[in-house]
């Protein structure tokens, strides 16, 4: 069965955040993972890229109505014409996600995956403290690309 493993992140992102989501998307798709994202820029375009580099098989989920607004490196491109509604699909698409960087867009669909009980990994992201100032232990931290990836295979859950 193969996973679909969700790379969320700024649409407007560092340099480091894309090529961090790259070799991201490059470890997911070598391991015969689906990678499924916003379909945008940035952390997004870098993590297809790197995933199709690496033969994988790349989904979009759109905010908007035209196929055509996805990156160059997005296989299947599904437009919703949702907005930033479209987060929730993105999370409930997959088995497990990898937080790259990101804004408040990031840190919601961080929530929406928590809430739904869908594993997240963390790479240089949000470090989520509860309300008495205590670590929050829902998002697992990797240090490098190889070992998020690795971390969100092992935790993706099956069958969804």
């Amino acid at each position: 069965m193969v996973a679909y493993i969700a790379v969320i992140g700024g649409g407007q992102a560092s340099r480091r955040d894309e090529d961090l989501a790259e070799s991201v998307g490059r470890h997911l798709g070598a391991a015969g993972a689906a990678v499924v994202c916003g379909g945008l820029g940035g952390v997004m375009a870098g993590a297809c890229r790197g995933a199709q580099q690496a033969g994988g098989l790349t989904i979009g989920i759109l905010p908007g109505l035209e196929r055509s607004d996805a990156n160059a490196w997005v296989d299947v491109a599904l437009p919703t014409g949702l907005g930033e509604g479209r987060n929730l699909l993105v999370i409930r698409a997959a088995d497990a996600v990898i937080a790259v960087g990101g804004e408040y867009g990031t840190l919601s669909e961080i929530a929406l995956a928590l809430r739904s009980g869908i594993p997240v990994v963390g790479l240089g992201t949000w470090v989520l403290t509860r309300p008495d100032g205590t670590a929050d232990p829902g998002v697992v931290v990797a240090d490098d690309p190889g070992r998020a990836a690795t971390l969100a295979l092992e935790l993706a859950r099956f069958p969804r």
